[in-house]
């Protein structure tokens, strides 16, 4: 890092008309003069992301979905099983601040009347403008267990009228009457996560596999290589398919979640080792390692405290966008029925609604879980991006 540091030094001296407000990396409005030649790497990589906007406010958007996955019984209004039954696809309600007679009011939805359609039978909800239901923030409502522990009653959102009398559905409702805003809340618990799980996993068989390979090479590279090349070579998609395949469907939700997250890590922790390896055969016969080997560093202590740090910034941006991968991956497994099956919730689980195209057709928002997919995947490819940009801030 100093010599970098000295890098910039130098150019400095080359060109003294040239200052660091030049550098388009940097953001003159934050940073002083003499900042730069004092700055950490850590706070070189900062400036250098802050400059990437959609990356920023992609990072913002992935901390919203992880708090409301964290807190997911607080933010739904409703327990996610808690079936409406006189509100079966019921469409997402109108929130509205101006009333029937003009008048400014505190967020709020009418009164819903269901009818039913003399000619196709078909359930029709209409609004009754005569009954206002104010939408009140932190209200009591189900008990639950929060993280499965603290018994709460606090509800993020609710109405103050009897969960009987009617609810309210900010995403509409699915076939039996269950709202679908409390469901994907509780299903952004499981897709999500299970995509973190699964790269953490990955991240340590690659980093182990890719390190050993890489510091020690001959046989050992050898044979590791040839197996990253042996799973490599089967297509992922059957692979997947094929492992998916083989839990027993009568296994119990979180034993079937560790199922799933475990293959979807055999797979993908490949393309990681190589990076991994790749890395350490550049690097371990730089100075710093050879230094820390005539101190007596142990090997391990070499890899873990010296080396791997050395391109610490690397594997996060490898990690964020490995993320949506496998949350992809889940999704679409659970949705073909090979991944996580009912009684467990996650996007893919919520996505079989889709498979009928009845269900589409009367009900079009029961594809909401698929956007709430494509919202988190191209918030961690952002993400992502911003990363592996900030990750070398000495790059023009």
């Amino acid at each position: 890092m100093e010599t970098m540091q000295r890098s910039w030094l130098d150019r400095a001296d080359e060109d003294e008309s040239q200052t660091y407000e030049d550098d388009p990396n940097l953001d003159p409005d934050i940073i002083e003069d003499e900042d730069i030649y004092v700055a950490s790497y850590s706070q070189l990589m900062w400036w250098r992301f802050r400059k990437h906007r959609m990356a920023l406010l992609s990072g913002f958007l992935v901390i919203i979905l992880y708090g409301i996955a964290a807190f997911a019984e607080f933010v739904a209004p409703y327990d996610p099983e808690q079936s409406f039954v006189q509100y079966k696809y019921v469409p997402p309600m109108n929130i509205r601040i101006i009333d029937a007679e003009g008048n400014l009011r505190r967020p709020f939805v009418y009164k819903i009347i269901r009818e039913r359609d003399p000619e196709t039978l078909r359930n029709i909800y209409k609004e009754d403008e005569s009954v206002v239901h104010p939408i009140r923030f932190f209200v009591r409502g189900t008990e639950y267990d929060l993280w499965g522990q603290f018994p709460m009653t606090w509800h993020l959102y609710g109405l103050d009228v009897p969960h009987e009398e009617q609810g309210v559905f900010l995403m509409g409702a699915d076939r039996l009457g269950r709202d679908l805003f409390s469901r994907l809340c509780y299903g952004a618990r499981i897709s999500l996560t299970i995509g973190l799980v699964s790269v953490v996993i990955s991240l340590i068989i690659g980093i182990l596999l890719g390190g050993i390979s890489g510091f020690y090479g001959g046989a050992i590279d050898n044979a590791i290589q040839r197996l990253i090349e042996f799973i490599r070579s089967i297509p992922e998609i059957p692979l997947i398919m094929a492992l998916a395949a083989a839990l027993p469907a009568d296994w119990p939700v979180v034993r079937l979640y560790f199922g799933v997250t475990i293959l979807l890590s055999f797979v993908g922790w490949t393309g990681l080792a190589r990076v991994v390896r790749g890395r350490f055969l550049s690097m371990r016969e730089e100075d710093f390692v050879m230094a820390a080997r005539f101190c007596g560093s142990g090997e391990m202590r070499i890899i873990l405290r010296h080396m791997v740090p050395s391109f610490l910034s690397h594997i996060i941006a490898s990690l964020t966008l490995a993320i949506p991968g496998i949350i992809l991956s889940e999704t679409g497994l659970s949705f073909i029925g090979l991944g996580l099956r009912a009684p467990a919730i996650s996007w893919g689980v919520l996505l079989q609604e889709a498979q009928n195209l009845r269900s589409v057709a009367l009900a079009p928002w029961v594809l909401t879980p698929g956007l709430a997919v494509v919202l988190a995947v191209l918030a961690f490819n952002f993400l992502g991006d911003g990363i592996r940009d900030a990750a070398d801030p000495y790059a023009k």
